[in-house]
This record gives C-alpha cells, structure tokens and sequence, in this order.
C-alpha cells in the first residue's frame, strides 16, 4: 500500500483540517453547538464524550454526511460548509462505522477490494468483460489489497464471507477497506466497541502502525480511556454536543470539567 501523497503541501504537524463553530441541529434538537478544532497531519486525534455528546454526529459532518446549518470545514486548505461523502472519500477521507458496514455475503478480499472503487480509472466497457487495460488494472488494484491483508495478518480469512467472521475480525476487515482508499484522513467510529482485550489489543497495535508506518492522520471516537490515553497524540472533549476541553491526555485526565462529566473521578 502506497503512503497517502495528496496533501503534499502540508507538513507533519500543521493543520490537515479544521472545524470552524460547526453546529448542527435536527429540527429543534441541537446535536453539536458552535464546536472549534483542528486535526493535525501525522497525529492520532481522539474525539471522547459521554453518549450523546456529539461525536459522531462531528464525524458525520467532517465526511459529509450531514450538514451543519453553521460554521465550516477546511480540509487540505480548501473551506467548505457543505460536502458529499463520495466527495470527502475523494478527496482523502476515509471511514469506519460504529456499527460494522459490510457486505455480508462477500468474502474478506472483495470487501477490501470494494475500498479501490475510487481508484480505479478503466472504462465501465473493460471492467464489465474483465479484459485488456481492466485485467492490469485490476491486478495492480488486487496487489495493493493483498498488502493489507497481510498488514492486518487476515491471510486465513481472505476467502471467507465476513458474514461468518467473528466481530472482531470484522471490525479488521471494515479497517482494511477504509485502507484501501489510501486515506490522507482515517476516520474511526468506536474501532473497539465490542471486543474483547486481546482484540483491542491486536487493533490498537494496527493503529499505531497506520499512522507509524503509513503516515496516515486518524481522528478515533473511542470510549476506552485506557485506549484514548495511550494512543492518542491529542483529546476533544464534547459533553451535550459542546467541546469542554482540548488537549493532551494528561491535560485532558486532569481537567475538573472533563472529570466532572465524564470520567466521574472524585475530587
């Protein structure tokens, strides 16, 4: 897999994106108010809070999925208010889901392979017959793909429909196909809800080694604070869709506001 390249003019540690007074509301219900925050290219960002604090409704905004009736998005220098999703993928932003996003009845290599779609440039006529410049292109695509599966160590499960795959390896394969995108920005929703230790374990690693390795910039929704605190270069805080605090873990873990509201440790 090839490090994401198309953010060339910004270096590790400036701005990748930004989150600008973003707020947003269905109809009289306020899911995030007047939130500000930057991401910064090479770091691992974690976005925490109490359930219904905002977060991924914040992550639904920065991918385009929803759009804030206030504020703006600048991602890679470019502002935006409003952005399509297969835009946002476009551009270098990849997602994982709380829930797991599959194709169910596909096997491990085709779902990861669904995360080249992007990529590929053939024309719909060769890729319908899977002949001339669509068979190279498709190898070429297929190899990128083998790369990851040996990354995230799935080679006995590449043939295996992930409907039959246990939760955890399901949660690997969905991080597969967000790296087939080669993403600038890797977005995770909860990338370990319902594991168990040696499962968070095994992902936590393929984290660290996204963003080591590969450069990757991740912005994570974790409730683990044990997760948050170890992997995290830099912690937001939401608390009924309002940022409470901003900074580095140990900033964060001793912030009386975030203890108060979330953390629930005693003065």
């Amino acid at each position: 897999m090839r490090a994401p390249g198309s953010d060339k003019g910004i270096a590790a540690g400036d701005v990748l994106l930004a989150v600008d007074g973003v707020s947003l509301a269905f109809g009289g219900v306020k899911a995030i108010t007047d939130v500000s925050f930057d991401i910064r290219k090479g770091e691992i960002r974690a976005i925490i809070g109490p359930n219904g604090a905002g977060k991924t409704s914040m992550l639904n905004v920065i991918n385009g999925f929803y759009h804030p009736q206030h504020g703006r998005i600048t991602f890679k220098g470019e502002t935006r208010q409003r952005m399509r999703p297969h835009v946002a993928a476009a551009q270098g932003i990849a997602r994982t889901f709380q829930n797991v996003a599959l194709f169910k009845g596909m096997t491990t290599l085709d779902n990861i392979m669904a995360g080249r779609t992007l990529k590929m440039r053939g024309s719909f006529f060769w890729q319908l017959f899977r002949h001339g410049p669509a068979m190279r292109e498709e190898i070429e695509h297929r190899h990128v793909v083998e790369e990851i599966i040996d990354f995230l160590e799935i080679q006995h499960i590449r043939k295996t429909p992930v409907g039959k795959l246990p939760y955890g390896l399901q949660k690997r394969v969905e991080l597969g196909r967000a790296l087939a995108m080669e993403p600038d920005l890797l977005l995770l929703d909860e990338p370990m809800a319902g594991m168990n230790l040696e499962e968070k374990e095994d992902m936590s690693r393929f984290i660290i080694d996204v963003n080591n390795q590969y450069g990757t910039t991740i912005a994570l929704i974790e409730h683990d604070m044990g997760v948050v605190m170890d992997l995290s270069d830099r912690v937001v805080v939401l608390e009924y869709g309002r940022k409470i605090a901003d900074g580095t873990p140990a900033e964060v873990k001793s912030d009386q506001t975030v203890i108060d509201a979330y953390l629930g440790v005693p003065h």
